[in-house]
């Protein structure tokens, strides 16, 4: 009987997103049914594949550093190979297997889900480094995966690729065209996660609203829909919570928030990328939308779910932003006073359109303005977060707190994994994935602090 010491082990490190932690876990799935063990210790390891990124200049510094950082273990342990997939090696493949001699073999993101076949055939002599294919793999219902979450969350990728052609993005160099997983396959999928011990769904694609565009497209007879996926999960997966992310305003109909209005499993939150609100701007990022029309999307959730939850990105310092668009910007934010806003210095990016645009602007200025930005954010977040002292929460119990084993942490409806805050829990017992009843004591810039007063389900 083969015993763990003797199973290959192979290490992974994810980088990016969660769209790209999904392509971790079917490459984990894959090479757990060919008998390998994960290690969570690098140096155990045989095999170490790094899932890159390469959105922009900061995650490539990142994914390069770490691959150079596991190179450096070739030497000193007992890694045979060291494999590079992700974006950046789907971005960059022949300058990558130029400049980084160091790793052995380069993935892209049309055959990672080969990644057992790729190594068993290296392992058997195979010289060949380079392993890439367009358009990016599409998830199926028979595709192996291994949620790599805590047993009581997962993320559901619905899509592949991007229909937009923003100015300042990449992904559709990377990622190719939009492909919509069937309704079916997406269902079945959260059914058993759920089965698995799921109570939070998290549905991820490059932009949620634009799913099921392309099989409509092919078919007339396809039926699928941001609507129609939200309705199936909510009746049908025996989810908990269902959290949708990076829900383009351009498609949030008033029959999509009242969906989520009545159905008590879809979490009342909007992850909405705005990037802007000058028209210019808007429309020299190639975005789709202008302000007024964006605002009556915003007021119609405001209206119809007041206690929504509305997350958004800005870009600071596109080429071309002058200080009075900038000035609008912020006036927006103080005027609408989101809940979470996230922030991002422009990048250029070679070969798209924003890259070669004039006007760049100096990094000076970009850090002047996200700091701006920032300040008003931390204000507006610790405003909100005051005014919940004294109200009761739903809280998803993640585990005891990392700074001290006197606190447990958990996340309420309005704090998405990893994104968002946490609310720390100061009294009462739980345990990891039950759903407790929180009532807030104590609030923070980012976080909040509270006691459990019932029990709501557990387990």
């Amino acid at each position: 009987m083969e015993t763990s010491d003797s199973k290959k082990k192979v290490h992974f490190i994810s980088l990016g997103c969660p769209k790209n932690l999904v392509d971790t876990e079917i490459m984990l799935g894959s090479l757990s049914q060919e008998g390998y063990s994960v290690t969570e210790n690098a140096e155990e390891a045989d095999t170490v594949i790094v899932n890159t990124c390469g959105f922009i200049e900061d995650s490539k510094k990142e994914s390069i550093d770490t691959i150079l950082d596991m190179a450096d273990l070739k030497s000193k342990g007992r890694l045979k190979d060291l494999v590079v997939a992700g974006c950046l090696t789907q971005r960059y493949k022949d300058e990558l297997v130029d400049s980084l001699p160091e790793a052995d073999l380069f993935v892209g993101s049309g055959q990672f889900q080969n990644i057992s076949e790729i190594l068993k055939n290296r392992q058997a002599g195979n010289k060949e480094k380079k392993f890439f294919h367009l358009p990016t793999y599409l998830q199926e219902s028979e595709t192996p995966r291994i949620n790599s979450q805590p047993r009581h969350r997962a993320y559901l990728k619905i899509s592949e690729g991007c229909k937009k052609r923003c100015a300042f993005c990449a992904i559709p160099l990377i990622r190719g065209n939009l492909q919509s997983r069937t309704l079916e396959g997406v269902l079945s999928e959260a059914k058993l996660l759920v089965a698995g011990g799921v109570k939070e769904l998290i549905i991820i694609s490059h932009d949620f609203t634009d799913y099921g565009w392309d099989l409509k497209k092919k078919s007339e007879a396809a039926t699928e829909s941001p609507y129609e996926l939200l309705k199936k999960l909510s009746d049908e997966s025996g989810a908990k919570w269902i959290r949708v992310l990076y829900l383009y305003p351009d498609g949030i109909t008033p029959e999509l928030v009242e969906l989520i209005r009545e159905r008590e499993n879809l979490v009342k939150y909007f992850d909405m990328p705005l990037q802007h609100i000058n028209d210019e701007m808007l429309k020299s990022m190639n975005r789709r939308m202008k302000r007024e029309e964006i605002e009556k999307v915003l007021v119609n959730i405001r209206n119809r779910i007041p206690a929504a939850v509305i997350r958004t990105q800005f870009i600071v310092g596109f080429p071309g932003e002058t200080e009075e668009q900038f000035q609008e910007l912020l006036e927006f934010i103080e005027k609408w006073k989101f809940d979470r806003v996230g922030c991002f210095k422009y990048s250029m990016e070679e070969q798209t359109k924003a890259g070669t645009m004039p006007n760049q602007i100096d990094e000076n200025t970009k850090q002047r303005r996200y700091d701006a930005v920032m300040e008003l954010q931390q204000k507006i977040s610790r405003e909100k977060h005051d005014a919940m002292v004294g109200q009761r929460f739903q809280v998803l119990v993640e585990g005891v707190s990392e700074e001290t084993n006197l606190l447990l942490v958990g996340r309420n409806s309005q704090q998405a994994p990893d994104i968002d805050g946490v609310t720390y829990i100061n009294e009462g017992q739980a345990s990891v994935g039950d759903l407790v009843i929180v009532e807030v004591t104590d609030a923070h810039d980012y976080d909040l602090v509270g006691a459990i007063v019932e029990s709501s389900q557990a387990h």
